[in-house]
């Protein structure tokens, strides 16, 4: 992904994306979005972009390894975290789901992964300290809670699921407050392209309905002119 890329990605929504991806396929019914309704700690920042650095987390029953071998388990996460190259978005899955208690996400483990470089997280868990996490690090998680729980890393490096959405190894990720997507990389190259045409051809409908005097009629011709125009 070259810089020009990043920086429009950061610039545009995540529904945005969802629908330039539409575009670039050139048709509808693209499905790698998380299914429900999501939390972000900064909604007035730009969205989380990078690829994927995944792992799995529980909280709600201590860990059944001993001490040793959590705290070797801990450390090689965050070893992991750490040598992601940019840009890169933790991506974690709650094993817990959909009763998870354990907030992961908190004032530390944000600034930790905000100094490791990265450009924020995805899960399905917790998050909290809201107010005193990090700018510029997004947190997009399914809920809110006061406690860490026992919460310890459970895998490394593997596929998860975050709210529905398949999230592998590498993959390219996009969130903001409406929630995640997955970008196929067979559409990367084309991405740039299809976002452009795509808020021009929204322009067509937007521009019309924000105009004095608009009504049906101009309705149906700038809708006839949009629906030559998209996907």
């Amino acid at each position: 992904m070259n810089l020009a890329l990043l920086e429009l990605l950061r610039s545009v929504d995540t529904p945005t994306v969802c629908n330039a991806i539409e575009v670039a396929q050139g048709k509808r019914g693209f499905n790698d979005f998380t299914r429900r309704t999501m939390l972000c700690s900064a909604p007035e920042e730009p969205p989380v972009v990078g690829y994927a650095r995944t792992a799995k987390i529980a909280a709600i029953d201590p860990p059944t390894e001993s001490p040793e071998f959590t705290k070797v388990r801990r450390l090689a996460y965050y070893r992991h975290m750490a040598e992601a190259p940019a840009p890169s978005v933790a991506v974690i899955e709650d094993l817990d789901f959909p009763d998870c208690i354990g907030a992961f996400w908190g004032e530390i483990n944000t600034s930790v992964h905000k100094g490791f470089g990265m450009a924020g997280v995805v899960t399905n868990g917790v998050m909290r300290d809201l107010g005193d996490l990090p700018a510029s690090f997004p947190v997009i998680a399914a809920s809110v809670g006061p406690s860490h729980g026992f919460v310890h890393v459970k895998e490394i490096d593997v596929v998860v699921n975050i709210c529905g959405l398949e999230v592998c190894p590498g993959d390219l990720v996009h969130a903001d407050r409406h929630g995640a997507v997955v970008i196929p990389a067979p559409v990367v190259p084309q991405l740039e392209q299809a976002i452009n045409k795509l808020l021009t051809t929204e322009n067509i409908v937007l521009d019309a309905a924000r105009k004095d005097g608009f009504n049906f009629d101009s309705f149906v011709k700038a809708w006839t002119e949009f629906e030559r125009s998209r996907t």
